[in-house]
């Protein structure tokens, strides 16, 4: 069994995504779950993303690395978002930030932070569903 990953990338320069972009790239990451990936609980901001992401095993033998998941859901949803959300130049950053998940406290701690996420940025109210979050969407 692989490592599970609390991952944060960003658009580029902070640039905001509209809601049809936050649509875009939820459903590039629902796209490749349960065939590169398991996500566990992910979120999209504005200008970020968080996942708590499993990669799986390859045909090879080996895992896929995080940089090639996101590489996936990067490039798809570049180019499905620049149908909705027409600008010029890039839309995510080239860096990430990636943590390893270390026990099951830091596991159920990452699902809450990231499901808290949109209240804290005051997006929604605590009673209210953000409609770019999920925790066991689609298991």
């Amino acid at each position: 069994m692989s490592s599970i990953y609390f991952v944060t990338f960003c658009t580029w320069e902070r640039l905001e995504l509209t809601f049809a972009a936050r649509q875009v790239v939820m459903a590039a990451c629902q796209y490749f779950h349960g065939r590169q990936y398991t996500i566990f609980a992910g979120v999209i901001m504005p200008n970020h993303v968080h996942l708590l992401i499993q990669p799986w095993l390859k045909g090879t033998g080996k895992f896929w690395t995080i940089g090639n998941l996101l590489h996936s859901i990067k490039g798809f949803s570049a180019r499905q978002g620049s149908l909705v959300m027409p600008h010029i130049g890039k839309l995510w950053q080239d860096v990430r930030h990636e943590r390893l998940i270390l026990s099951d406290r830091h596991f159920h701690s990452t699902v809450t932070y990231i499901e808290q996420n949109p209240v804290a940025a005051h997006l929604v109210k605590p009673s209210e569903v953000y409609p770019y979050a999920w925790s066991n969407l689609f298991d």
